[in-house]
């Protein structure tokens, strides 16, 4: 005998979900069934007057369809599967905005509703899901107040509209938002009627949210800190104690944390108001290790093989400093040039003058022997690093460098002073492999010669754009415009690694490196002005393997400001990248375009990353 029920419950305002929830099940009573060998058939789904696409969308939530193998399923297991599946395949049906449907289980022409979860299951063949979902509802009444101003609530909660539970869900918690934003930081939801008229196939909803009081910010609590201060912890999050509470502001902390390196996780919890409205923030942390070490590897049939290692101490003292030790060597077997060689140690305090400033001490040694020159130089340098900004940060250092050089000018001994400054905005969505988004980076260095060489200032410029297109941006572009130009000093004793040339991997690929270059005062060397562009097609392939094609461009000018007569060379080639955790390893292949000898010569690069 086939009887249908209507249940009706509301739930309590806890949180912004929970709503009065009404639907109608259809079952079937017969007696039980009671034998020993289970045999299953495949599950059938029956979707009445609908397309295709409600019945994917409840098929996917089926935990009857989810069985991989029904034959060899138990009784017991397709039992416990039908019985979960009424709830889940009603809760999607209103979230498809179907509040008045009717679903029936059948396991061998029995509803699973009424069959015994003690009962044994066998000889059975058939498990077919009915679902009658009923006319589709839209929002008849579609209140919420009170709301602050400001908020920005669904453009679906509207008179009208398609109703499903995902608008309410959405509704509820950009009202709570939009209090929590202006300071209401335990605003929540007091009262809720949800209203559905199965004869107009309407939905009625009236949400009644209470602000609560503005509060504002104490003390922030942290435990789970082994080597760490409490005191440190509190500076570097850099909570506006006695601030207006703001759930930015809580974001903004623990991501100071965690850009300290010296933690692996970190998690903050709002406590109960206080006395005056005053909040006080829990904060859970669990300490990274204290040491980490790395390597990378480059090669380049041209430039040769780079190595390079790295150690980091992430605590020295408590308070998250950070010592980093770094060993580089190049040109390794290359064709251009010789051997160069860098070491170099820098210790950063994070939250200094600022919860958002780095300072930073630094050393380094380098050894570089190139086709027009050799330079050994000793550096030594301080910078404040900023974050203006979750994509704006900016520094400005001072440096001291002495170098000992030999080129066609001369051998000489220089000593400079800079105060290098730049400004970076980044709104990639992935540092590893960007699909959208810009980062653009600009730096200028005045600097002054303190034996002779003159004074002047040196611009660069880094422009990157990124568009992802088709399903899951399995396609992307990729474009790169950079540059730089040197004003001032004297070109026959300035380090001539201050100067631009072009070629290689970080510039243009399938021309020798630092192959292009000006002629000052009549000898071969760099030039003072530096253009170039690269734009690459990036396209998954299969797995984690990718394919690339790419064309770069550079010109050289031996004028300051990209004036006068200069020289332009190009390159173009076909890529392989295979993605990892660490980024994608890239291998490309490339050979120069334009002149006599184009297409002559193939130059091989292997690395970790992509080239920009």
């Amino acid at each position: 005998m086939a009887f249908q029920t209507v249940l009706t419950y509301c739930d309590g305002a806890m949180g912004s979900g929970f709503l009065m929830r009404r639907f109608t099940m259809s079952f079937l009573v017969s007696t039980g069934l009671a034998v020993a060998t289970p045999s299953w058939s495949d599950v059938s789904l029956s979707v009445l007057g609908s397309d295709g696409d409600l019945r994917a969308t409840l098929l996917a939530v089926s935990r009857l369809a989810e069985l991989e193998n029904p034959a060899a399923a138990t009784g017991q297991e397709v039992l416990a599967a039908a019985r979960a599946d009424y709830s889940r395949l009603v809760a999607a049906l209103y979230e498809q905005g179907y509040f008045g449907p009717e679903v029936s289980i059948r396991i061998n022409g029995r509803e699973a509703a009424n069959i015994s979860p003690f009962q044994s299951l066998t000889q059975h063949s058939d498990i077919e899901i009915f679902v009658d979902p009923g006319r589709a509802f839209t929002l008849g009444r579609a209140d919420i107040a009170p709301i602050a101003p400001g908020t920005d609530l669904p453009e679906g909660f509207v008179t009208g509209a398609r109703a499903g539970t995902p608008v309410l869900r959405q509704t509820a918690e950009a009202g709570i938002s939009g209090w929590r934003d202006v300071g209401h930081g335990i605003a929540e939801i007091s009262r809720q009627s949800i209203t559905a008229r199965q004869d107009d196939a309407e939905l009625d909803v009236e949400i009644t949210l209470a602000p609560g009081p503005v509060l504002t910010f104490g003390q922030l609590v942290p435990e789970g800190q082994q080597r760490m201060r409490p005191d440190a912890i509190g500076r570097i999050a850099g909570l506006p104690h006695g601030g207006q509470f703001s759930p930015a502001e809580l974001d903004r902390a623990a991501e100071r944390l965690r850009d300290t390196g010296a933690f692996s996780s970190v998690a903050f919890t709002e406590l109960p108001p206080g006395p005056n409205d005053v909040m006080d923030i829990g904060a859970t942390v669990v300490e990274a290790p204290l040491r980490r070490i790395g390597f990378g590897a480059e090669v380049s049939s041209d430039d040769g093989v780079g190595l390079s290692a790295y150690w980091v101490h992430r605590n020295l003292f408590g308070g998250a400093e950070r010592l980093r030790l770094d060993a580089e060597v190049s040109g390794l077997g290359g064709e251009s040039g010789g051997f160069d060689g860098l070491l170099s140690a820098i210790y950063t305090r994070p939250a200094t003058f600022s919860p958002d400033t780095d300072l930073s001490f630094g050393v380094s040694l380098e050894h570089l022997d190139e086709v027009t020159y050799t330079e050994d130089s000793f550096e030594i340098y301080s910078a404040l690093d900023h974050q203006f900004s979750e994509r704006l940060s900016g520094s400005l250092g001072v440096t001291f460098a002495y170098s000992e050089i030999e080129d066609a000018f001369s051998r000489r001994e220089e000593t400079v002073f800079s105060l290098p400054g730049d400004l970076v905005w980044d709104s990639r969505d992935s540092d590893l492999d960007a699909s959208r988004g810009w980062y653009l980076e600009g730096g200028l260095t005045p600097f002054a010669s303190l034996t002779g060489g003159g004074a002047g200032a040196r611009l660069t410029f880094d422009t990157r754009t990124y568009l992802g297109i088709g399903q899951e941006n399995r396609t992307r572009f990729a474009a790169r415009f950079q540059g730089g130009t040197l004003e001032g000093g004297d070109i026959t004793t300035l380090p001539p690694d201050w100067l631009f040339f072009s070629g290689g991997a970080g510039t243009v690929r399938g021309q020798s490196y630092q192959s292009l270059g000006a002629l000052q005062n009549g000898v071969d060397t760099g030039g003072r002005s530096y253009l170039g562009g690269s734009f690459e097609l990036r396209q998954d392939l299969f797995g984690n393997f990718g394919a690339v094609g790419f064309v770069d461009t550079g010109f050289i000018s031996a004028d300051t400001g990209w004036s006068g007569d200069g020289e332009w060379h190009s390159g173009a080639g076909l890529g392989v990248r295979y993605d990892t955790a660490i980024g994608p390893i890239r291998l490309d292949v490339a050979t120069q375009v334009g002149g006599d000898t184009a297409g002559d010569d193939f130059f091989l690069y292997i690395g970790i990353g992509h080239a920009f």
